[in-house]
């Protein structure tokens, strides 16, 4: 049984707690909260600041949190004291972050499975499967329609911004003629972003607007839409979760062109991020047991460490 804790209670922790508690090989032991636990109906909340207590009663963290400030920071203390899950999700700082959960890892005799989820995460597997499969070629990652939480997660956080909704919308006319494509784009090159904002009343709505589509990392090098609309609207159609997206490289054998394709059409960008934190908390707890510690992504993850078969089960079912 693997004692499980929470650390957040967005839309991505309360996914992870109704997913965890279908796991018949799972104990979610406590969700801890910045907020006061007593505002929150739910006997399962613990202050964060009260986390240490928990030390010898937990055996993964889930750090169900933001990736433009909350992971950054409090990633690298909980992890001090815990083996934790995380879907730190800022493509560019993913190599500084890995190196300074896999010190600190490392020195505490502890396991960090970082940036989980489905990109990263998932599609970064099959972006490096296929080209292994297929060494000669291009890989194209297309995003949405879909609901983005990280970059949602960074718009809300401006000042002046009561709620928030970001959408990446991929270019259709270049999926359609991916056969053709000869290079690998850029990310801006393939998709658009369209934002979705509540302001607050009486703030500079063309500030947030600049500072939106200027934010590094985020929107600066895309074509951003924003949209200012009401409370009313904004609850009205956009309060649902849909996300996927392809993985799509094209490669050249000798005798023509093969074409390696992954897609991902999602109801709920949360609960399917959950899914796969939750088969992530099965691999991280292997590493631990195995002392295998330090900082691992889905890219260097033995495949049966995500399930609970053992090698002879999962041959007889999988192949």
């Amino acid at each position: 049984m693997i004692k499980v804790g929470i650390v957040g209670y967005g839309n991505l922790g309360r996914s992870l707690e109704a997913l965890i508690d279908l796991e018949e090989n799972m104990e979610l032991v406590r969700i801890f909260t910045r907020r006061d636990p007593n505002s929150i109906n739910n006997e399962r909340m613990e202050s964060l600041k009260n986390i240490l207590d928990y030390k010898d009663r937990i055996d993964v963290i889930v750090l169900a949190l933001g990736s433009a400030i909350d992971i950054p920071e409090m990633g690298p203390e909980i992890a001090k004291n815990f083996n934790t899950v995380d879907s730190f999700d800022t493509h560019a700082k993913i190599p500084e972050y890995f190196s300074e959960m896999d010190r600190i890892s490392k020195e505490n005799n502890l396991v960090s499975f970082i940036s989980t989820g489905w990109d990263p995460g998932l599609f970064s597997l099959n972006r490096m499967v296929a080209e292994s499969i297929l060494p000669r070629g291009n890989t194209n990652t297309f995003w949405g329609k879909g609901v983005s939480q990280g970059h949602s997660d960074a718009v809300r956080r401006i000042a002046g911004v009561k709620n928030a909704v970001q959408y990446t919308l991929p270019k259709q006319e270049i999926i359609e003629d991916i056969y053709n494509v000869e290079r690998d784009l850029k990310s801006y090159e393939a998709h658009s972003r369209e934002v979705f904002v509540v302001a607050e009343e009486g703030v500079d709505k063309e500030a947030i607007r600049r500072e939106i589509v200027t934010m590094k990392n985020y929107f600066d090098e895309y074509e951003t839409t924003v949209h200012f609309i009401s409370q009313e609207e904004f609850e009205r159609e956009h309060t649902g979760m849909p996300h996927g997206g392809h993985v799509i490289r094209v490669g050249e054998t000798p005798n023509g062109k093969e074409v390696y394709k992954f897609t991902l059409e999602l109801d709920s960008n949360p609960d399917f991020t959950a899914s796969v934190n939750v088969a992530c908390i099965r691999a991280c707890q292997k590493f631990f047991e195995n002392n295998s510690f330090g900082a691992h992504t889905v890219l260097d993850t033995p495949p049966i460490y995500y399930i609970d078969f053992n090698s002879r089960n999962a041959i007889e079912k999988y192949l």
